[in-house]
């Protein structure tokens, strides 16, 4: 163990993790002496004889724990990207332990008092204070001894609770996957995607992690798709009672935190404030999303002849787009090859927005032979940082897309970023790698993440680059996703992957025109999940619930959004956005999404009215936005940015809701 890597600040470019070092059995160790050391180093804080300073305290307490801070950051990373069996047994073991030691350090009394006799006139310095002070009082320093007991209790049950429910959704993405023996039972797949899912002559195609699983748009046999849409629907089914108790449990902890349910506790420190704020925004959009989905209904049924099932939906929706737009989304793939997309689309926007450039470095690896490491310069060739990308789906990684950090950016302790995407694309077994346009959008969208990780330019690591408000991290994240279809930038990327001929104007021209048709569907499927996330962190403390599907369904219908043909885009027992985090994670925070889309919808609106792709725009963006990280408040930084507070009206126009 003296030659655990973590011991140590790796001596690769930009402290990359040695990955090629790393080996399971480092973990453990690593987390054991992490959490002593930094155990050591507070207890020196909180008994600091001299007056507290901010230097002594609250930056001494951003200098704690990095032995511990590398080991977590590697850990999780790897826990979603690759949970080998052994990583979940770790994951078991050490999740409760680290509650533990986080709750003994954030309900350190002496600590908290020293805290609170801070004082500074530095700005950046009061900020990170006044956060210290929210974050020590909503882990709740304020409480007795005898609530600080229960709390403890409750936040360890909630890590264990909401790992199984981890757990169990990994497992049942493959456990529930779709087996077919014949081949013309998955008729309307390309070979391609036949191959690729194609097991000791068998079709396994894995459940992804949201209702509506993509390939229902193309299967052309109505039994397949109603028997892969309940494989959906109904996976994990013992997650039903796990969420139960992770709700309950929540509702307790809160109301010991004195608020009235999980939900007000959760929305407190975010930009919305208010669960009556989140109300009103959800309840303006849920009238008009549900009478555009009826609408969209209705032109499915008449195409298809007879009444639609939901599992119907999806392959009928790009039945009327070709009938009603000539429109078939299928016909883009062959112009989406993923190494162009990336390198001369999402690469080639950000070259042009912000100057910066990209170089591979196959010397340098990552934790799976998928990963590819990016060094990225800045226009005058000087370093900004690294970037991983790993772009494929496997049985050991989580579904979905995110970017995450590896090495935070700091002034403090003279670190650049080491940022990654995770996406979750079929693995062709031969050929090049076609996506869909959703996964074009979904590239660009976890780029806009990295790109407020590589770009953040702050002192602490506490508020350096995505360590902002939840319902605010989207938000430059889906500013990016115009750059994906903006007309220089589609150019460049969209070629035939055999011949490298142009996508068709007239193609792109069919797509623009048939954009909005379903945006009814998509907003009930999202509105749905945000207001069943609502429900669930609404209960009251004491409020029990008997049969949690029951309990949904009642949510749905009393929100207004409940729709036979469109359910909840996650239903609760594959919600891993509200469910996996223990404590906290998306719960009572699935609403953030279109709360950013507010805020996205006007920055388009920006950059179109100032000529888009230019880059005095993105110099503009990048120094009013994305650089402060947390280090101010947000809604200042995208004033400073708009020039103005934010309006919902463009919004409704895009979505067809106006």
């Amino acid at each position: 163990m003296a030659e655990n890597p973590f011991f140590a600040p790796s001596t690769l470019p930009y402290k990359l993790p040695d990955f090629a070092q790393i080996r399971d059995e480092h973990y453990l160790p690593a987390f054991e002496r992490g959490m002593a050391e930094q155990l050591r180093e507070v207890e020196a804080i909180a008994s600091d004889p001299a007056p507290a300073t901010f230097a002594n305290t609250v930056e001494a307490l951003e200098r704690s724990g990095q032995i511990l801070n590398r080991t977590t950051t590697v850990f999780s990373s790897v826990a979603a990207s690759d949970a080998t069996d052994r990583i979940r047994e770790i994951e078991s073991e050490i999740y409760p332990k680290l509650t533990k030691h986080s709750d003994a350090i954030r309900l350190n009394r002496a600590l908290y008092e020293r805290i609170k006799q801070v004082s500074t006139e530095n700005p950046e310095e009061a900020w990170l204070l006044e956060k210290y002070r929210v974050d020590f009082v909503r882990a709740g320093a304020d409480l007795t001894e005898t609530e600080q007991r229960r709390l403890r209790e409750l936040n360890e049950e909630l890590t264990r609770v909401a790992t199984s429910f981890s757990q169990n959704l990994l497992r049942a993405s493959t456990d529930s996957a779709l087996v077919v023996e014949h081949a013309g039972d998955l008729d309307g797949l390309s070979e391609s995607a036949l191959r690729a899912i194609e097991q000791d002559g068998r079709y396994v195609l894995p459940l992804l992690n949201f209702t509506n699983q993509p390939a229902l748009a193309e299967l052309t046999d109505r039994r397949t798709r109603k028997r892969l849409y309940e494989l959906s629907v109904n996976r994990a089914p013992e997650n039903f009672d796990l969420a139960v108790r992770l709700a309950t449990l929540r509702a307790e902890r809160a109301a010991l935190l004195g608020y009235p349910d999980h939900a007000a506790y959760s929305v407190a420190d975010q930009t919305a404030k208010t669960t009556e704020a989140v109300e009103e925004m959800l309840g303006k959009l849920v009238g008009p999303a549900v009478a555009n989905a009826r609408r969209e209904a209705e032109a499915l049924a008449e195409e298809a002849g007879f009444s639609i099932e939901p599992w119907d939906w999806s392959f009928y929706a790009e039945k009327v787009r070709k009938s009603r737009y000539d429109f078939d989304g299928a016909e883009l793939r062959p112009y989406f090859e993923l190494n162009r997309v990336l390198r001369d689309g999402v690469f080639h926007a950000a070259g042009e927005l912000y100057g910066i450039t990209f170089t591979e470095r196959e010397d340098l690896v990552g934790y799976h032979p998928d990963v590819r490491v990016f060094e990225v310069f800045e226009a005058d060739g000087s370093p900004l940082g690294l970037f991983l990308f790993d772009p494929y789906a496997r049985p050991t990684k989580r579904g979905g897309a995110w970017m995450n950090n590896l090495v935070d950016q700091s002034h403090l302790f003279g670190d650049l970023p080491v940022v990654m995407n995770n996406l979750n694309i079929t693995k062709p077994s031969q050929g090049p790698t076609l996506l869909t346009f959703d996964e074009v959008t979904t590239a660009f969208h976890e780029f806009g993440h990295a790109l407020h990780g590589l770009f953040s330019d702050v002192r602490f690591p506490r508020v350096s680059g995505t360590e902002v408000p939840r319902d605010f991290v989207e938000y430059p994240s889906q500013v990016n996703e115009m750059w994906a279809t903006w007309p220089s930038v589609l150019a460049n990327f969209a070629r035939h992957h055999e011949t490298g001929e142009p996508v068709p104007a007239e193609l792109l021209e069919k797509m623009k025109a048939a954009e909005k048709f379903n945006q009814g569907f998509a907003t009930v499927e999202y509105l749905a999940a945000a207001l069943l996330d609502w429900a669930w962190h609404r209960l009251a403390p004491g409020q029990t619930v008997e049969d949690a599907q029951a309990f949904e369904a009642e949510a749905l219908e009393r929100a207004g959004i409940a729709f036979e043909l469109v359910r909840p885009r996650y239903r609760t027992n594959y919600f891993a956005h509200i469910f996996s985090g223990g404590v906290g994670g998306y719960s009572a925070g699935y609403y953030s999404y279109i709360w950013s889309e507010v805020l996205d919808a006007e920055s388009v609106e920006w950059f179109k009215e100032n000529d888009g792709l230019r880059r005095e725009n993105g110099d503009h963006f990048r120094s009013t936005l994305l650089s402060v990280g947390g280090s101010m408040d947000v809604m200042d930084a995208f004033r400073d940015f708009r020039g103005r507070a934010p309006r919902i009206e463009p919004l409704l126009e895009r979505r067809g809701l106006d």
